[in-house]
């Protein structure tokens, strides 16, 4: 029951980031909904560690969950976004070096994997705040700020799939050793 948990938590953030296509962007109820995507983003990790019921299972459904939620975010916010055709093109760039990520894992170990970088860690924080920011900053620079980070954690990501002899979902960035 115990090892149910966590990942019933993780599941919960799918069907709550499903949910968020129905809902008018930045209600109040989206905004609550949101906040508990992240909630639930926050807690899974730590529960399965404190319960000492981690696994690979819950650690790709948490990169599933959190890709749903981007996905669902970017969807749904994109018309208040302030997106540009630059800025659009560069997103479609992380997607293409993210995607080529993915490809590079399940080719070399033979899964999909996303690893836990601080990088990576980082952007998700980024993109997870940009919508309760966004009536209070300028698009222009929050867009490029959060592509730039984006980017370097979406290389470095790559770089540690292309040259890992062992797939490590965990490992904290290329040059820091877990």
């Amino acid at each position: 029951m115990m090892k149910r948990i966590p990942n019933g938590i993780t599941f919960g953030r799918i069907i709550l980031a499903m949910l968020l296509l129905f809902l008018d962007p930045l209600s109040l109820t989206f905004l609550v909904i949101y906040i508990l995507c992240g909630v639930t983003d926050l807690i899974d990790g730590p529960i399965a560690r404190m319960t000492n019921t981690t696994s690979s299972l819950g650690a790709k459904l948490d990169s599933a969950a959190d890709t749903i939620l981007i996905a669902v975010s970017l969807f749904t916010l994109y018309p208040l976004l302030g997106l540009t055709l630059e800025i659009m093109i560069w997103i479609f760039m992380i997607a293409v070096i993210r995607l080529t990520s993915i490809g590079v894992a399940l080719r070399r170990f033979k899964t999909y994997a996303s690893i836990h970088t601080y990088g990576n860690k980082l952007t998700g924080l980024l993109l997870f705040i940009t919508p309760l920011w966004l009536l209070h900053i300028d698009h222009t620079i929050w867009n490029v700020f959060v592509c730039i980070i984006a980017t370097i954690s979406a290389v470095e990501e790559f770089i540690i799939q292309f040259t890992s002899k062992q797939l490590q979902l965990d490992r904290k960035g290329l040059f820091i050793k877990n």
